[in-house]
């Protein structure tokens, strides 16, 4: 597929805002409401964009503590990380990193406790360094403005 700046545009509207209607995007675009939709459709069938979210405010649902974990296996026990940390609860995310560390976690919990519990948990198989989140800075959303058609 090839990507031309008004795809580029489409995407950077829908990542501020997903919920957008097709007609509301198709005027920040410029195009009519069917084109817009064709290119959606196009992206999405292409899997360029995969799928749609919400911002959570976490703090609000009691869960005030981001931590990111940086986590090494013991004896090559990735399956078993992979296997507990997919269904932990208070994850968000997991990625496989290269470095020292073998993947990053973000935790989102409701009290220290949890990230102790978590630690103990995964100690008999893997190593752990914790980040305790003490703000978040507001990110620019234009993510796509300096990126080319390709």
């Amino acid at each position: 597929m090839k990507i031309d700046e008004i795809d580029l545009l489409i995407l950077q509207h829908l990542y501020q805002d997903s919920r957008l209607s097709m007609r509301e995007l198709a005027k920040k675009v410029n195009l009519s409401p069917p084109s817009v939709t064709e290119r959606v459709r196009q992206l999405e069938s292409f899997g360029v964009i995969e799928t749609y979210t919400i911002g959570i405010n976490y703090e609000k649902l009691g869960l005030p503590i981001a931590c990111f974990i940086e986590i090494t296996m013991k004896n090559g026990e990735y399956d078993r990380f992979k296997r507990f940390i997919s269904s932990y609860p208070y994850a968000i995310f997991c990625e496989r990193i290269a470095g020292e560390a073998c993947f990053i976690t973000k935790l989102q919990l409701p009290h220290l406790k949890e990230l102790e519990q978590f630690i103990n948990d995964i100690t008999p198989f893997a190593k752990t360094i914790s980040h305790i989140a003490l703000s978040q800075v507001k990110m620019n959303t234009e993510l796509f403005q300096n990126l080319q058609p390709r």
